[in-house]
């Protein structure tokens, strides 16, 4: 293609055609081949088609990302600016957005934050100017760089909007595939048997694939979460020097997170409400008592005197009363909490608080048939200093092969993995029902 269009002397196009070579060389990592692309657009468009100023200002910003790639981050930030200062004086400042965060990117990737911060900014607001409810990973870039400058409330601030964002994407992907559904439906409605199996098959697909999507949204919400926490763990000991307002911010930060796990929560509730297969169903109400078990303990932090433990046997009543309304067992079950008040700092307690999650949904569901009446026991003791004990029982059925659970096992594995994160061992009786006993060994209060 682009021979012919040397000889039939099409600049404009041979110079547009070149944008694809840059980016496919950049993405292979042939890189002096992806200069030599936009050298030559860059020569087209000065010699033959002077009066065409994007084709240059999109050269520069393909080469900028070809330079990023191979780490050159100094060129890649002279390609960035020559490409935005020649969109503005084409069309304005305003209409220039992303060649100004591109500038921010390269910033942020040299740790020079003050300036990534300058450049980002003035890209989002120009950005929101124009009304765009798409840009989310402008935001995450601006929340990055408000952490690395220890402005936490901003960075904060910015993290929701990339979350907003990306709900919002997600929500539009689903209902365009909704309402593609409908039109291949009414299409094919002349043959209704065929076309009622046919909806049956698809209405598995967008489950499976909504249940994907809830369950990503959901990884990528814990991983973020899990992000800022172990940021805001080295911070912590700063945090505890300063003044009142400090801690006031933290407990906002808490109070946020448990909103947004609400939030998620409240999604997963209405989307199993609709769902009519029971295995992904009981997957999804899981999925629910989960973040509920860790919404709970940012609550707690929030609302307590003490942002770094938990007292363990409060957080174990409000979690198993979460639990029994989820599967509507108040009247039948009884959860007692056989133990002595004990603090635990957020890194013990998010994980045994899920160890537990899972124990209690696992015997609500299998340990006593319907309508029967039974009692589950959680017992939590430190013998020594660098020693937990756990231990959860029932007076149930206990389990054979007609009350072995039947799922895709991944609470088993999660307790398992969550037991080797605390460097623990775990064993587990049938005897006049069920019990697990966990052993954690700790590190020692300084």
């Amino acid at each position: 293609a682009i021979p012919l269009l040397e000889k039939t002397k099409n600049y404009v196009l041979l110079g547009m055609a070149q944008f694809n070579l840059i980016i496919s060389y950049g993405e292979l990592g042939e890189f002096e081949n992806a200069y030599e692309a936009a050298d030559y657009c860059l020569k087209v468009a000065r010699e033959k088609v002077p009066e065409e100023g994007f084709i240059p200002v999109k050269a520069y910003s393909y080469r900028g990302e070809v330079y990023v790639r191979a780490k050159n981050y100094e060129k890649a930030l002279n390609d960035y600016i020559k490409s935005w200062e020649l969109c503005v004086a084409i069309i304005g400042e305003e209409r220039c957005a992303t060649y100004r965060t591109e500038i921010g990117q390269v910033y942020l990737l040299q740790k020079e934050y003050i300036k990534a911060l300058d450049h980002l900014s003035a890209g989002v607001k120009a950005y929101e100017k124009k009304g765009q409810t798409t840009i989310i990973q402008q935001y995450k870039d601006l929340s990055e760089c408000y952490a690395y400058l220890g402005d936490f409330k901003n960075a904060m601030i910015y993290q929701e909007k990339a979350s907003v964002n990306a709900l919002k994407v997600l929500e539009d992907k689903i209902a365009n595939l909704e309402s593609e559904a409908v039109i291949k439906y009414e299409t094919g409605k002349k043959d209704e048997a065929i076309a009622n199996q046919e909806a049956l098959l698809k209405q598995k697909g967008r489950i499976q694939t909504l249940f994907i999507v809830i369950a990503s949204l959901l990884a990528v919400l814990l991983i973020t979460l899990l992000y800022f926490f172990n940021k805001n763990k080295k911070a912590t000991q700063l945090i505890q020097k300063k003044n009142s307002e400090n801690e006031l911010l933290l407990k906002e930060i808490h109070h946020r997170v448990k909103n947004n796990l609400e939030l998620v929560k409240s999604l997963i509730s209405l989307q199993s409400a609709e769902l009519e297969d029971s295995a992904t169903k009981d997957a999804m109400i899981a999925s629910q008592n989960r973040v509920q078990s860790m919404g709970i303990i940012h609550q707690k932090l929030y609302q307590g005197d003490n942002l770094g433990s938990i007292d363990m046997k409060d957080y174990f009543i409000n979690l198993s009363d979460g639990i029994l309304d989820t599967f509507n067992a108040e009247n039948k079950i009884k959860i007692e909490c056989a133990m002595d008040q004990l603090e635990l700092d957020v890194d013990t307690a998010v994980p045994i608080g899920l160890i537990v999650n899972e124990l209690l949904t696992n015997a609500l569901k299998y340990a006593f048939p319907e309508h029967s009446k039974g009692k589950i026991e959680i017992r939590l003791s430190k013998p020594t200093p660098e020693t937990l004990t756990l231990k959860v029982s029932d007076n149930g059925i206990g389990k054979s092969s007609e009350t072995s659970p039947k799922g895709t096992g991944f609470g088993s594995q999660l307790i398992k993995l969550l037991t080797l994160q605390l460097n623990g061992v775990m064993e587990e009786h049938h005897n006049n029902g069920t019990s697990v006993q966990f052993e954690f060994k700790t590190k020692a209060a300084a």
